[in-house]
């Protein structure tokens, strides 16, 4: 470097004790300018200003690094969130079902107690174990048998209507085919008119058969027993019309109806006490025949 042309003051310039003390004045004076008359407060926040996209720069790849941590950090929290609350809204919803299907259940066997208090006889509840092993045939498994004096022929009800009748009795379990099946038949008659009839199952609905073209019967008039056949109770619902089919080249109307009862999904049932009828009476003994002198019948027995 050239320093023949640099000036003599430059180059050799004040001694350093000169240097130190103008300097030691210079930052006492701006000290004291700024502390009482603020000379440098606009001077800072130009700086600051001019000096605030360099700091941005600067800061940027910290800021960057920090975000994308955070970032992810978020979502492996929202994935471990989301999976906790799909579990926790799963076992809410198998609690839910549990809960309605215990109210349900409840609301059935309130609606039992009600009907046994209603009774005069010894009628029992007890619970629907499984289903026959046919699947042909409509029969369901109870939970009362020889144990609980049960006898086949007893009617069965839910808290809706007839659900069937005892045929079978176990020590510990009873067979109750349902009114639907293709051997089941009810004495019924029609709750508007007073009208009787038979009501048949056919494997999964049931109907009313032979009744005449006369017959008056409409949609959704309520079948009920009629107590005619010393099995079932008078006045129990079994049924509702849900179709009338007359056609005139037929000798019979066809009713088409639908079961009152939960037939395939009640869970507790009501077994009745059988009507008691009083035996028929005893037929008169046959009148002696009366002859003639010759041995012959008179004309009016003739």
């Amino acid at each position: 470097m050239d320093f023949a042309n640099t000036p003599s003051f430059f180059r050799s310039g004040p001694p350093p004790a000169a240097r130190l003390a103008m300097s030691v004045v210079a930052s006492i004076a701006l000290l004291i300018g700024d502390s009482r008359y603020g000379l440098m407060e606009q001077a800072r926040e130009a700086l600051s200003l001019a000096l605030y996209p360099v700091q941005r720069a600067v800061n940027m790849p910290a800021q960057a690094v920090r975000h994308a941590g955070d970032y992810l950090t978020s979502q492996a929290e929202l994935k471990q969130e989301n999976t906790a609350l799909r579990e926790k809204q799963l076992q809410m919803a198998a609690q839910l079902g549990r809960l309605q299907t215990l109210e349900r259940e409840l609301n059935q066997l309130r609606q039992l107690n009600g009907i046994r208090a209603q009774r005069d006889d010894s009628a029992q509840i007890a619970e629907t174990l499984y289903t026959g092993r046919d699947p042909f045939s409509y029969k369901i498994i109870i939970d009362k048998g020889d144990d609980a004096k049960l006898q086949a022929g007893q009617p069965v009800v839910d808290s809706r209507g007839l659900l069937g009748q005892v045929t079978r009795v176990q020590p510990l379990t009873a067979e109750v085919t349902l009114i639907i099946d293709k051997n089941q038949m009810v004495p019924v008659m029609i709750a508007r008119t007073g009208e009787r009839a038979i009501l048949y199952g056919y494997g999964g609905g049931i109907e009313l058969r032979y009744l005449p073209q006369s017959s008056d019967v409409k949609e959704n008039d309520r079948i009920v027993t009629s107590g005619l056949d010393g099995v079932f109770p008078e006045g129990i619902p079994v049924a509702v019309v849900s179709k009338v089919d007359r056609n005139a080249g037929a000798a019979f109307t066809r009713v088409s109806t639908l079961p009152l009862s939960g037939v395939q999904q009640t869970r507790y049932v009501l077994v009745l006490q059988a009507k008691e009828t009083r035996p028929r009476p005893a037929e008169p003994p046959p009148l002696p025949e009366k002859k003639t002198k010759g041995g012959k019948k008179s004309a009016d027995e003739e």
